[in-house]
């Protein structure tokens, strides 16, 4: 039978000296962290997603604004394709596939720029929660830090993830995002 278990007491054994063959067994201090929470919950991740969403938004009306200019830009096209002879409708044509392609190029760099933007902001909480985490290893001699993804069982007392969360929001209460540049 295939049977998985995780003990907050794990045994080590010191080599055994000269004068005694008996082992002796050492508890290592083994904690677990939910990453996931703290991503989820931390409120300077709140934060940068409350600040990423509405600049979002604000890009998203541009957007719609050049996407509303290229339809009536096409509707004309469509308008001068009986007036104009083919030469000067090929040439036409050609410069509004153009004004496209920028407006295509301009939304993906745009969404590019708010990628780094958002990336950047959460290394900030990234680097002041590894920080902490060094500290809490630090200040209480924990041996091992598990993920908590990768548990299948561990008891609340186990578990440092809210201490850890408190810690991060009283250091990091907010990240100003800085916006990409048009």
């Amino acid at each position: 039978a295939f049977f998985i278990a995780l003990s907050a007491t794990v045994f080590f054994t010191k080599p055994a000296d000269a004068q005694t063959t008996a082992k002796t067994p050492a508890m290592a201090n083994i904690v677990v962290l939910d990453i996931g929470k703290i991503r989820r919950d931390a409120v300077s991740v709140k934060s940068i997603r409350e600040q990423i969403i509405s600049y979002q938004n604000k890009l998203q009306g541009e957007i719609q604004k050049e996407q509303e200019a290229l339809r009536a830009a096409q509707q004309e096209l469509a308008k001068k394709q009986t007036l104009l002879a083919p030469e000067a409708f090929a040439d036409e044509r050609h410069k509004f596939e153009q004004r496209v392609v920028g407006v295509q190029q301009m939304v993906e760099d745009r969404r590019r720029s708010l990628e780094e933007t958002q990336t950047n902001a959460m290394l900030q909480v990234e680097n002041s929660l590894n920080e902490i985490i060094a500290s809490e290893v630090e200040k209480k001699h924990y041996d091992i830090i598990l993920r908590f993804s990768q548990v299948v069982f561990i008891k609340n007392a186990f578990d440092i993830t809210d201490e850890v969360l408190a810690a991060l929001d009283k250091k990091l209460p907010t990240v100003k995002v800085v916006l990409p540049k048009k």
